[in-house]
């Protein structure tokens, strides 16, 4: 019996690994995750020996955090030099946008409707006479290599996108879009956090890449993973200066600046340790099972989610199969009303799920489920939704 097995037929198995399972359903991976029982005893174990006073803290900062970067690089297929550990997704994004240099007249194409986080600090650029170029899908978050190829000049610099969508769940085609932009002289920055986890992440085309692990990687919130292809160290200038990022030995300051190798150049201060040993046990598990059948378990339960929405005449929003399909279905009715009722239903009855409204007002409640949630999980949410009036 493999471990997606036993999460379906051993409920004291699922309730040990999962503790949130033993009181709730949790629906809701595309907003912040829940904590694996692995991840709770990996933060709990440093901070009872932070209290106690048994840390070496060199130790961990060094050999404990170049583990969590094997870690990190194993989940993307990079190399560890080139990973920061940094959360949150936005932090990363800006060190992009600001780090690189801009020229008058540059262009940077991003898509309007994404999370915020992968909108503004490009729109900060126009202040430096920074063109910035909307995207407009015909359906929301539908970014295609033909729609990103459509609005290249020879002024873009940097194409940022979402590995998927926030709201629709549309996952874009990485590797495709990536060949384009390099056969461009384009560079390519990937807001990979509605993706890292539960779907492979080609990397071969990707320039820069940031994901926060509070999501689809099990971890806690502000720990984070910022790739940088390590040909692009040179380019990429760290805009955050402090004692952990340029060489100062002994702690004493130098008359120049001197980053330290690799990833390590974009970390200025201390990091996040207990977060970032939480955040490695997550990776650790997904690498354990794979994420390519991460990616099959999630979308096979997806399969029953679409069911039960389309047996209740609920319109979903697109895709609902196919490769650009993730573990976010989204659903509405067009009474917000009766929308606002079924998440405080679903809500009163233990099952968390997310409520979002689009640019025009209209509510949508999106399910986000992850490869331990099980058939029973859905049953019983249909079950609640059936119940709404």
């Amino acid at each position: 019996m493999n471990y997606f097995e036993r999460l379906d037929s051993d409920d004291d198995f699922r309730h040990q690994a999962f503790p949130v399972t033993r009181k709730r359903i949790f629906l809701a991976h595309a907003a912040i995750t829940v904590l694996p029982a692995v991840v709770e005893q990996a933060m709990h174990d440093f901070n009872h020996a932070y209290a106690t006073g048994d840390l070496d803290f060199t130790a961990v900062h060094l050999s404990e955090m170049d583990a969590v970067r094997e870690s990190a690089a194993q989940l993307i297929g990079a190399s560890a030099n080139e990973i920061a550990l940094l959360g949150p997704t936005s932090l990363g994004l800006n060190l992009v946008a600001n780090g690189l240099d801009w020229q008058a007249g540059d262009e940077v194409v991003c898509y309007l409707d994404d999370y915020p986080a992968n909108v503004y600090p490009w729109q900060h650029l126009q202040e430096q006479g920074v063109k910035v170029i909307y995207l407009q899908p015909e359906q929301a978050g539908e970014i295609t290599p033909d729609l990103v190829a459509s609005v290249l000049t020879s002024r873009t610099k940097l194409v940022s996108l979402a590995s998927c969508h926030f709201l629709t769940g549309y996952r874009i085609d990485i590797d495709t879009i990536g060949r384009l932009l390099h056969d461009h002289q384009v560079l390519f920055c990937l807001d990979a956090i509605q993706t890292c986890g539960a779907f492979p992440i080609p990397i071969e085309h990707v320039d820069f890449l940031c994901a926060d692990s509070h999501k689809w990687m099990l971890g806690p919130a502000a720990a984070g993973i910022f790739y940088v292809k390590e040909k692009h160290f040179p380019i990429l200038r760290p805009t955050l200066h402090g004692a952990w990022n340029v060489k100062c030995p002994d702690f004493i300051a130098k008359t120049d600046i001197q980053y330290e190798p690799g990833g390590r150049r974009y970390e200025p201060g201390v990091l996040n340790f207990s977060g970032l040993l939480g955040m490695k046990a997550g990776l650790n598990l997904i690498n354990d099972l794979g994420v390519e059948n991460i990616a099959q378990r999630i979308l096979s339960l997806k399969e029953q989610v679409v069911a039960g929405l389309e047996q209740r005449d609920c319109p979903i929003l697109p895709p609902t199969n196919g490769a650009t399909a993730t573990g976010i279905t989204t659903f509405f009715k067009q009474d917000n009303d009766w929308m606002r009722r079924c998440f405080r239903h679903l809500s009163k009855n233990q099952i968390a799920v997310s409520l979002r409204n689009d640019r025009q007002g209209q509510s949508h409640i999106r399910i986000s489920h992850h490869f331990y949630n099980t058939s029973a999980d859905f049953e019983r949410l249909f079950a609640c939704i059936d119940e709404v009036k």
